[in-house]
């Protein structure tokens, strides 16, 4: 009998049929799986960096010129020179909150991105701030220049007495 000319028929055993199934319903949720996790990866997740590629987050304490407590924030502007030219900003994450000065104007958001609470991964150039988590990019205002987010960051408010920002939330 010719090898190739030979058909074999017969039906699955159980156990087998039961291992052919879970086996393609696994490899089918596996890809699923792959597909999910990756469309939430941006090749931009990383540490929130200014156009000078600096860290911008300088964490609070004495030296650093900046203090939080409760609903208000405190920076010394006389040691937190970034914020003394425009364009120049601030991440401060134990706050929650991005500062920019616009202008001759200071103007203080929320960090917590309204798309999916991502609230550490901002960069900000060109008078937009960048959320690296998912792409989102707000303008000055907070206003949604680009998605997925679909809502604005809440704006605090802000004021300056001699060399002292004071944020608000």
């Amino acid at each position: 009998m010719d090898p190739l000319s030979t058909n074999q028929s017969g039906k699955l055993t159980k156990s087998r049929r039961e291992f052919i199934e879970k086996s393609g319903l696994t490899a089918a949720l596996t890809m699923f799986g792959i597909g999910f996790f990756t469309s939430c990866s941006n090749s931009d997740d990383m540490e929130p960096t200014g156009s000078t590629g600096t860290p911008m987050n300088p964490g609070t304490g004495s030296g650093t010129g900046i203090s939080v407590s409760g609903n208000k924030i405190t920076i010394d502007l006389s040691i937190q020179k970034d914020l003394n030219a425009d364009g120049g900003w601030l991440l401060i994450t134990n706050g929650k909150t991005l500062v920019s000065k616009v202008g001759s104007e200071f103007i203080a958001l929320t960090s917590v991105c309204t798309h999916s609470g991502c609230d550490t991964n901002w960069s900000f150039s060109n008078a937009t701030y960048n959320c690296a988590c998912h792409g989102s990019k707000f303008d000055t205002q907070g206003n949604v220049v680009s998605g997925p987010a679909t809502q604005p960051l809440k704006v605090y408010d802000t004021a300056v007495s001699g060399n002292i920002l004071t944020i608000t939330k």
